[in-house]
């Protein structure tokens, strides 16, 4: 999926403002850079990615920017093996794959019709589904995994 394509700076002010955020200057580069880069960064990633840009960007504005963002459904926290990464939430329903030797994320499709069990005793507001392995790198280079 091409996300850069999906979401322009009138859609991405847009969705904060829906969400009742205020679009500061940080926040829009913070949801920018989630809706184009692929990957499922880290805190840390867009903290770097972003401030050579923005020298005033503090690690402390993009922790409480993401947690600010999941709070409001904007974005997804995901966790894989200790480390949190982030998606759009806006983004089709997928599962990740997660390559247990380098830590890369991807996205896979989930078949139509996946939903939780019926018959249970709670309420499901989102399934997480996490295939882990080896990614095509990983795996050419330790041909002996």
């Amino acid at each position: 999926m091409d996300k850069i394509q999906k979401y322009n700076t009138d859609v991405l002010t847009a969705l904060l403002t829906k969400a009742g955020i205020r679009p500061s200057v940080q926040r829009m580069a913070i949801l920018r850079l989630l809706a184009e880069r692929l990957g499922h960064p880290t805190a840390d990633e867009i903290y770097g990615a972003l401030v050579d840009l923005y020298p005033t960007l503090s690690r402390t504005t993009v922790y409480n920017t993401l947690h600010l963002f999941s709070e409001k459904q904007i974005m997804r926290e995901l966790e894989t093996d200790g480390v949190k990464r982030y998606d759009l939430a806006s983004l089709p329903p997928h599962a990740h794959f997660v390559c247990r030797c380098c830590g890369a994320v991807a996205d896979i499709p989930l078949p139509a019709g996946l939903q939780a069990p019926g018959n249970v005793d709670f309420t499901v507001d989102s399934i997480e589904l996490y295939y882990k392995g080896l990614c095509n790198k990983c795996k050419s280079s330790n041909s002996n995994l």
